[in-house]
């Protein structure tokens, strides 16, 4: 059963000790830890989660020139992560530096982490894209570009919305992976998202992994908003 990624937008282990109790201790959970929750506890965090039995995906979206982040990458290789990431307007260069660095911090018999690349946030809106970043093309067009090139510099897959997931999919491989985030059961409040779906469509638009943040850490009953979205996800009904 494929696991919707928790995104553990807190500001301190404390708090997630709090959310983690409304769940079995045995549960095995895929968790995002972000810039947030990284830059207040550091690697340690990484390191905890991972005892705990939970896979990490660590969202930092690296943005630099190619000897940083490839440097940078080989110390997340080092941490065992299961998937981390870099923004794909950083060009080629840069993202097949990060790929090096992945691979040369991770040890011995074991997975590489899987590396994908931001094309355009969620919470970015086409005229908001046009104005600001100077892009004159759709917000369509922009975002499979950034997974072709992608794609171009042998990484995994890319951050987008599920309703880019089959444009991007036709432009580069069915086996390109497509990590959405942006995600809403029904009746849930957008927030600061823009282009949204819920679980189920985005199973069926052709999703490979799913983030869920506000819906399952900020509900009454944390645990259980986790297993409805899972079983949505999954297509259990």
């Amino acid at each position: 059963m494929n696991r919707p990624i928790i995104a553990l937008d807190f500001p301190n282990k404390e708090s997630i000790i709090t959310f983690f109790a409304h769940f079995p201790v045995n549960e095995s959970l895929y968790v995002k830890v972000g810039m947030e929750l990284f830059y207040q506890e550091g690697p340690a965090i990484v390191q905890w989660l991972k005892s705990l039995g939970h896979d990490v995906f660590l969202d930092l979206k690296l943005h630099d020139i190619p000897n940083t982040v490839e440097s940078a990458m080989t110390g997340i290789a080092k941490l065992g992560v299961s998937l981390t990431n870099v923004h794909a307007a950083g060009g080629q260069k840069m993202m097949k530096a990060a790929l090096k660095g992945l691979e040369a911090g991770t040890r011995l018999g074991e997975e590489r982490p899987l590396l994908i690349a931001v094309t355009q946030l969620t919470s970015t809106a086409e005229s908001e894209m046009q104005k600001d970043q100077l892009i004159p093309v759709s917000l369509l067009e922009s975002v499979v570009h950034y997974g072709q090139m992608t794609a171009a510099s042998g990484l995994d897959g890319v951050v987008c919305s599920a309703l880019e997931v089959q444009a991007i999919k036709a432009g580069t491989s069915p086996n390109f992976a497509c990590l959405t985030p942006g995600i809403r059961p029904t009746g849930s409040a957008i927030g600061d998202q823009q282009r949204i779906v819920t679980p189920g469509q985005a199973r069926e638009i052709g999703s490979d992994y799913i983030v869920v943040g506000r819906p399952i850490t900020q509900a009454v009953k944390p645990y259980e908003a986790y297993q409805e979205i899972k079983n949505q996800w999954n297509g259990d009904y």
